[in-house]
């Protein structure tokens, strides 16, 4: 098992995740057509060279859920009880085809959970940059992780 349990995380953790992925022409137009998302700017290379961007825009959905995937497998894999909540999501750059991208971790609060004492509530504020070093989305998300079975009382 690759991710933490709640009680093995501290504040200021922060993990700067190995694997990167190189965003791909099918990426962008399966995830769009899988999710009904018609907009012109992700799927139609005239209309996206006539923007201000002169090309196809990769899909914010697809790159916000390639920044939580990327980050999985080194906080949450294994340990999960839910997501809760995601926060503040905001993309300041935009994601071409061809970019590769990466993610950083890094907790920002830690919470005992009223209701599950099984359980705590850890916030990630996680960052997708590509190869630039640009940071091109970034969200805090909530999630609830079970504790370590030994610190069950």
């Amino acid at each position: 098992m690759a991710g933490r349990f709640f009680d093995e995380w501290q504040v200021g953790d922060r993990v700067e995740h190995e694997i990167r992925r190189t965003v791909t022409e099918t990426d962008n137009l399966l995830f769009s057509t899988m999710t009904h998302n018609p907009q012109p700017l992700h799927i139609d290379a005239e209309a996206a060279a006539a923007s201000e961007f002169g090309r196809i825009l990769v899909n914010g959905t697809f790159t916000f859920a390639l920044m939580v995937g990327l980050s999985v497998g080194d906080t949450t894999l294994g340990t999960l009880v839910a997501n809760l909540g995601y926060d503040k999501l905001v993309m300041p750059k935009p994601v071409f085809i061809g970019d590769t991208c990466r993610a950083t971790s890094e907790v920002v609060d830690l919470r005992d959970s009223r209701s599950r004492p099984e359980a705590g509530l850890v916030t990630f504020r996680h960052e997708l940059i590509n190869q630039r070093g640009e940071v091109v989305c970034q969200c805090l998300r909530i999630a609830l992780l079970r504790r370590r079975p030994e610190a069950i009382a």
